[in-house]
């Protein structure tokens, strides 16, 4: 029988979470054929091992994706070159330091999109856990809707309520855009090129984990780092571009929030110039109050010495006025 559903496990220097992440695909149970492709980014703290030692115990069904040498943008090409692979109709996503909670998990949502061919991908509920303590909890509510299009994924903020580990795909995209290959953030880019093409279902069954620990993929979003924010920037004004300009006023408030930041990150932050042109294009692209106006301008875009001086001179103005 032909594979219906392929399962990609992207992992990097994952040696203390590999095992439970594929032991957890091995687990599903279904009525049609998987394989488990994981694609190793060329770890070096022996999580090339352990996907050796699975495809032994298991030829045919775990294949190892060892590339010779780190591929970059964050997983992101990874991704792509396990993905193209992948011979299943579907594709079920899961980063190597996750894992999933429901044997049943891949049947489910294979059942979903097979009775519902007008959607593109699914999504579920999983649990978030925390390396620092934080308590775990849900990371969907009770009123999270069925179905979501494009429209439910564009915001004025970031927008995220989907775990990777959650999502399973309709492998319908033969060949990514060269601006997604750009990108360091893979599963905004991704959601949005699949929902072009379909609405989103969502089940609100619990199956599976997403860990926030400190060699995740979420802990490289780096805020006062201003090339983190320029690839950001750059992926939204594509998103945009993709979207023929549909969203165009939501994603200028959306990238001025990264002009913000890059105010103060450490490139920046103690430069008067071009940091003043930064600050320029924010209160351009921005929806400000009055008051955030005054003081982006006193604090970017007027010279430190002229408000020192303007400052000086305001005093002096007020302790002369007040003689008189």
């Amino acid at each position: 029988m032909k594979v219906k559903v392929s399962v990609l496990i992207i992992t990097y220097n994952q040696q203390q979470f590999i095992r439970k992440a594929i032991d957890s695909a091995l687990a599903q149970q279904t009525s049609f054929p998987i394989e488990i492709l994981v694609g190793d980014d060329f770890s070096s703290d022996g999580t090339r091992d352990i996907i050796q030692e699975y495809e032994r115990k298991h030829p045919g069904l775990v294949k190892g994706v060892l590339h010779p040498r780190n591929m970059g943008k964050n997983g992101g090409i990874n991704f792509l070159e396990t993905l193209k692979l992948a011979t299943g109709d579907y594709y079920a996503l899961m980063d190597g330091d996750d894992y999933w909670t429901n044997e049943h998990k891949l049947q489910k949502q294979a059942d979903f999109l097979d009775t519902h061919p007008d959607y593109s991908m699914t999504f579920h509920n999983a649990v978030i856990t925390y390396e620092d303590g934080t308590p775990s909890h849900l990371l969907n509510g009770p009123e999270t809707k069925p179905f979501f299009t494009v429209d439910d994924l564009i915001g004025e903020e970031e927008i995220w309520f989907m775990a990777t580990s959650s999502t399973m795909y309709r492998n319908s995209i033969r060949e990514y855009p060269a601006w997604f290959m750009e990108s360091v953030s893979g599963d905004i880019p991704r959601l949005i090129l699949k929902a072009k093409q379909g609405k989103i279902g969502y089940l609100p069954d619990v199956m599976s984990v997403y860990r926030k620990n400190q060699g995740g993929t979420s802990f490289t979003d780096k805020y006062d780092d201003a090339n983190f924010l320029r690839n950001r920037i750059a992926m939204y004004e594509a998103i945009g571009r993709e979207l023929n300009g549909k969203y165009d006023d939501k994603l200028k408030r959306n990238i001025a929030r990264y002009y913000r930041w890059m105010l103060d990150s450490h490139q920046y932050r103690d430069h008067y110039y071009p940091r003043n042109l930064l600050a320029a294009k924010y209160l351009r692209l921005a929806k400000t109050t009055d008051e955030e106006r005054k003081l982006i301008i006193q604090k970017y875009i007027v010279p430190a010495p002229v408000m020192r001086l303007y400052s000086t001179f305001a005093i002096w103005l007020g302790q002369f006025l007040r003689a008189s």
